[in-house]
């Protein structure tokens, strides 16, 4: 029968069987190391022609891309790889005693029970929901804080004792 014929990959030397639509034209078995040197294969036969070597060097080709960019923004932001991601780590919740009056406590045991308040504060703050953008501004308020708490910071009028 010709469907059962087997041939010899051209990557691992083992016998497969071809597909019946791609019987004279299959050379590689569908092992990934072997699909993986089939398509490097065909990559260095599609270059090897010489209307494609400077396919992706050429300014033609650059202007080409750079006008399909411009006809298409954010057409990165559409890709699952870029959908799928977030834009921060998740943070563990953290729970809130109910049996203190939270109006009561001081402002810093506030602040340590609210994160994800003080996270959404910053992120208003610095207009951007990005870690980085985040990072960067709490580094700020946290040495402005201690420099306030440490009396370093224009509060001259704060160091002396209660009357």
């Amino acid at each position: 029968m010709a469907g059962k014929r087997k041939i010899k990959c051209r990557n691992c030397r083992e016998l497969f069987k071809a597909d019946a639509r791609n019987r004279g034209r299959q050379e590689y078995c569908s092992k990934p190391p072997c699909r993986a040197a089939s398509k490097a294969m065909s990559q260095r036969r599609w270059l090897a022609q010489p209307q494609n070597r400077s396919y992706f060097r050429d300014a033609e080709n650059a202007a080409r891309v750079r006008s399909w960019q411009r006809a298409h923004p954010g057409y990165w932001r559409q890709t699952a790889r870029y959908r799928g991601r977030t834009l921060q780590d998740s943070c563990r919740g953290q729970v809130i005693e109910q049996t203190q009056d939270i109006a009561r406590l001081a402002l810093q045991e506030t602040l340590r029970e609210q994160g994800p308040v003080l996270l959404g504060l910053i992120a208003t703050l610095t207009d951007s929901p990005l870690q980085e953008d985040m990072v960067a501004a709490s580094r700020r308020l946290l040495q402005l804080g201690q420099d306030i708490l440490g009396g370093r910071r224009g509060n001259a009028h704060q160091t002396g004792a209660a009357p």
